[in-house]
Formats: structure tokens, C-alpha cells, sequence
């Protein structure tokens, strides 16, 4: 990045703490001034996301998942929202009547919680959700959710089965509060979990007092003077709750980009430049989509943006390949028969065989040992391991590089303990 080039990011997330991480002892000009600028609407310095169950648990305080303050030639403007981008004249302006003008524009946008359209959900007449009611996205979020469960006789139901609703169940379990976790899928985690993996994380679920309904659709809300009495269940139960958490995924913040007129599928479509339609824009995190594809990881976030540093900093050699990201969650608390061992969880690629495919399959429920790798010719194409993870390192790094497998070093070997009985299958079954 030349001194005289001015760089905005929209966003104040873990994408653009990275990139002004990597870029701002470069920011500085000639005069001292600074030529990187971030636009953060939350008011708070960068936090790190995925730990944000920690601090719901009541585990971390929040300055403890603070991420690095940035260099001190980074300009970080905290608590200012982006409300347009005027690409002619380059500028983007904001809602405290602020232009700030850029050569070139980094999109950081992240992304919204999904409101599942519930009966209940926005009373007539009212745009706020009914007190009692939170989604889990923000640090404000975990404050609110926080300071709810600490409400003596809470009782608490989390909507969505997914690893946001599986943390947030968690965490509200280790505080003491009563939670019941509805799941309209078949199963816990499906993005990245078989049914068998699934069956021993429930089992975990339930040993902390979770309450977990599978195949269980929410029909909408109780709601008596601007507040949650009550959660109705399709089947027609009926549990009562002061507190629900809205955990249904979320959604990229693409509002942006779209009135700018920049090409949006699910998020704003990049080349392996991270660059938009327009040469001058880039996109990185969870608002972006490249090759078709929207992450939504932190892992691919961050190896976004230490990309775009590369780029922006002239190595316009540099390109974005895609992310093989690995999902990895640790639930503390007992597990039946492993004497209050916390569940450790790891999951990559495909989480089901196709045709052809090789499974090597290690599982002992007395333990909670769940092990299970796909393999397609001589790749990793897949993989879940619950429990003790001694082996996940090493298969991590097979998987990240998309290494070939060590003849010398059978599969098998890598995921053998003495509390799993192996078996291998073929062609997908």
C-alpha cells in the first residue's frame, strides 16, 4: 500500500481487525497522518466472536476476548454506521453526516441474525423484539443474554440446533438456568454432524440439564405486556420461558453493497482478488461470497483479510483460493462414565460418504469416543472426532493443505485409542 493510498473498511469486525492488524504500519503518510480508516458501528474496540459463549458462560470477561488494538496509525472510528457508498466521487457516508473519502474500499459488513418468522415475534404495532427475546450475535448481545440469566427462576428456550444454539444452551446451562433447546432438524449441528456424532452430543447436552427437542418446529410466542411467557411448540407444548435466544443462523449484511449496484447472490460476489465489480472495492468475511460460496467461518474470515493485506500492500500475485476451515467446540461439564470430562468437537468437509468413498469408523458411547474420517483415493474429503482430540492436529493440517495421506502412516492408526473399536467400510456406506 503506497502512503498517498487511502483505504476505508466498513466494518468493525474480526475480518477488518485483521486487515488493520496487517496493514497499519503501513498506514502511515508522509506527514504522519493516517491512510487507513475503519468504520466500526458497534462501540466497541474488536472483540474476538467466537468466544462470546465463553463470556455468556461467565468464563472470560469480556477484556479478555478483546482482540489487539491496532496500530496507532489506523484511524477507528467506533460506534459509526456506514449508510452509503457514492462510488463516483468515492466517498462513503455515514450516519454522523461524515464523508470519508477512499482509493480503495474494503467491504466488512459481517452479518445479521436471522428472525425466524414467528407468531409473537414483533407484537402489532412494534418494531422491537418483546423483552426477553435476544439473538446471540453481538457483544451486546451476550450482555443483555447475561444479565437475563442472572435473574433468579429463569428459565430459558434456545431456537436452533446449530453451533450457535448448541454454545448458547450450553453456556446458559453451566450459569444454572433451566434451558430447553428446540431443533427443527432431524438432528444437533447437521452442517457438520452424521446422526451418530449428533446422538453423543445430545447425550452431553442432556447431562448438563438441557432439555433438547429434535424435529421440533417453533410455532411462534407468548408475549403479556411487552413480555416472553412462553414458547408454543407445533406438537402443542406449551414451556414456559422469560428468556429465548434466537440462534436460526444468520444472514450477510449486503444492503451496502446492493445500493451501490455491486453484483449479490447470498453475499457480495468476489474474484480471487477479493475484488467486487468495481476494481476499486474489495469484500472479505462474512459478507462476502467467492466461487460461490459464503462462508461464514472466522478461519476464512482472517484468511481473507491477511490476503487483501498482501494485495494492498502490492503483491498483486496474491490470490484467494477458498478456505478449508475446521469447526472445532469444546462443551465442558460431565459426560456419562468419563468422570466429568469436558466433550471435545471437531468437523470438516462433507460430514456423509459419497459413492465410492472410503469411512474409517471408531466409536465407543460409554466414553463419548466418536471418530470418523471420509477418504476419496488418497484425500480427506471429511471428518468428525468427538472426545479426546489428540489426533485432530495432525489431521487438521492433511486437511487444511489438502495433502495426500502418508502411505507410511495408516489412516487408521491416527484415530486408534484404546477406548474405540475401529471398523472400515466401502463405498460410502
Amino acid at each position: 500500500m503506497t502512503s498517498q493510498q487511502r483505504v476505508v473498511v466498513i466494518g468493525g469486525g474480526m475480518a477488518a481487525a485483521r486487515l488493520a492488524t496487517r496493514l497499519g504500519p503501513a498506514a502511515a503518510t508522509a506527514a504522519g497522518g493516517s491512510a487507513l480508516t475503519v468504520l466500526g458501528e458497534e462501540p466497541h474496540a474488536p472483540y474476538n466472536r467466537v468466544l462470546l459463549a465463553e463470556v455468556l458462560a461467565g468464563r472470560y470477561a469480556r477484556e479478555v476476548i478483546a482482540l489487539p488494538a491496532p496500530h496507532d496509525t489506523v484511524r477507528w472510528l467506533g460506534g459509526v454506521r456506514a449508510v452509503r457508498i457514492d462510488r463516483k466521487d468515492r466517498a462513503v457516508l455515514c450516519d454522523d453526516g461524515r464523508a470519508v473519502p477512499y482509493d480503495r474500499l474494503v467491504l466488512a459488513t459481517g452479518s445479521n441474525p436471522v428472525l425466524p418468522p414467528l407468531r409473537g415475534l414483533f407484537p402489532p404495532g412494534e418494531d422491537e423484539l418483546p423483552h426477553g427475546v435476544h439473538p446471540f450475535r453481538t457483544l451486546d448481545d451476550c450482555t443483555a443474554l447475561a444479565a437475563a440469566a442472572a435473574r433468579p427462576g429463569a428459565r430459558a428456550v434456545v431456537i436452533g440446533g446449530g453451533l450457535l444454539g448448541v454454545s448458547a444452551a450450553r453456556a446458559l446451562a453451566e450459569r444454572g438456568v433451566p434451558v430447553l433447546l428446540a431443533q427443527q432438524g432431524e438432528h444437533l449441528m447437521e452442517r457438520q454432524l452424521d446422526a451418530g456424532a449428533a446422538a453423543l452430543l445430545r447425550s452431553h447436552l442432556e447431562a448438563l440439564g438441557v432439555e433438547v427437542h429434535t424435529e421440533c418446529r417453533v410455532r411462534g410466542l407468548r408475549v403479556a405486556d411487552g413480555r416472553v411467557r412462553a414458547v408454543e411448540l407445533a406438537d402443542g407444548y406449551v414451556p414456559d420461558a422469560d428468556l429465548v435466544v434466537l440462534a436460526c443462523g444468520v444472514r450477510p449484511r449486503v444492503g451496502l453493497a446492493r445500493a451501490a449496484g455491486l453484483p449479490v447472490g447470498r453475499g457480495i460476489v468476489v474474484d480471487d482478488q477479493l475484488r467486487t465489480a468495481d476494481p476499486r472495492i474489495h469484500a472479505i468475511g462474512d459478507c462476502a461470497q467467492h466461487d460461490g460460496l459464503v462462508y461464514g467461518l472466522a478461519g476464512a474470515a482472517l484468511e481473507q483479510a491477511d490476503l487483501l493485506a498482501r494485495i494492498l500492500g502490492a503483491q498483486a500475485a496474491a490470490r484467494y483460493r477458498g478456505t478449508r476451515a475446521l469447526t472445532r467446540l469444546t462443551l465442558t461439564g460431565p459426560v456419562p462414565g468419563a468422570d466429568s470430562a469436558p466433550l471435545d468437537l471437531a468437523a470438516f468437509g462433507a460430514p456423509s460418504p459419497g459413492p465410492g468413498d472410503d469411512v474409517v469408523h471408531l466409536s465407543d458411547a460409554t466414553r463419548s469416543a466418536y471418530r470418523k474420517v471420509i477418504v476419496r483415493g488418497d484425500r480427506l474429503v471429511g471428518g468428525i472426532l468427538l472426545g479426546d482430540l489428540g489426533a485432530v492436529g495432525t489431521l487438521a493440517r492433511t486437511w487444511e493443505a489438502d495433502d495426500p495421506l502418508p502411505p507410511t502412516a495408516p489412516l487408521l492408526h491416527l484415530l486408534t485409542t484404546d477406548s474405540a473399536t475401529p471398523s472400515r467400510t466401502d463405498g460410502g456406506s
